[in-house]
């Protein structure tokens, strides 16, 4: 069980620079930027970690409020480990209390999977941090579905989103940033229980 006032460590995972901004693999910095504009601040500059940083809370306001860091690593997506652990070790945060929210191939596109701990699937992001750290931290999987045709893998992940998803995209990435603050306040059952699709 985790320290009740313990802080939040919420990552987001993808790829810095605007080239990548609309890649299909940057939906966890698209979750962690809305997570920053509903808590009314902007992402600056880590001074401990390669990474972009906003210290806020989340929740109602009073005691049932959570303090988190949002985080965006600014090291590439397959180097992502490092930051995370600068992070963790400067702000004090428990395994427990990390949570990286990321594209998943195998669920189809806009559905959302949280769970705790588990293999990283092939995804270079979560392959990096277990490495760093372990892997029983938290996941917020975000669905892009699967490649067409014959399209590999890292050509698929590093295309922007296509018209038609993008149609869609703001309403799933609202959804993925109420599942974060959901696990961050009521626990990982809840937010299961809500958004598992």
């Amino acid at each position: 069980m985790s320290d009740a006032n313990a802080p939040w460590l919420v990552v987001g995972l993808g790829n810095p620079g605007p080239d990548y901004a609309a890649n299909r693999h940057n939906v966890g910095f698209m979750v962690a930027d809305l997570l920053a504009e509903r808590a009314g601040g902007t992402f600056k500059r880590a001074q401990k970690a390669q990474a972009q940083v906003l210290e806020g809370r989340i929740g109602p306001p009073g005691l049932g409020s959570r303090r988190v860091i949002l985080a965006k690593p600014m090291s590439y997506m397959n180097l992502s480990g490092g930051p995370v652990t600068s992070l963790r070790d400067f702000y004090k945060v428990p395994l427990a209390n990390i949570v990286a929210v990321h594209d998943e191939l195998d669920i189809d596109y806009g559905m959302l999977r949280l769970k705790l701990g588990g293999g990283d699937n092939g995804h270079n992001g979560l392959k990096s941090m277990t490495k760093a750290m372990g892997p029983d931290y938290h996941r917020v999987r975000f669905g892009i579905g699967r490649p067409p045709g014959r399209m590999q893998v890292a050509d698929f992940v590093l295309k922007d989103f296509s018209s038609a998803e993008r149609k869609e995209l703001g309403y799933f990435v609202d959804r993925a940033a109420d599942a974060v603050e959901c696990l961050v306040i009521d626990g990982l059952e809840r937010a299961q229980s809500t958004y598992n699709s």
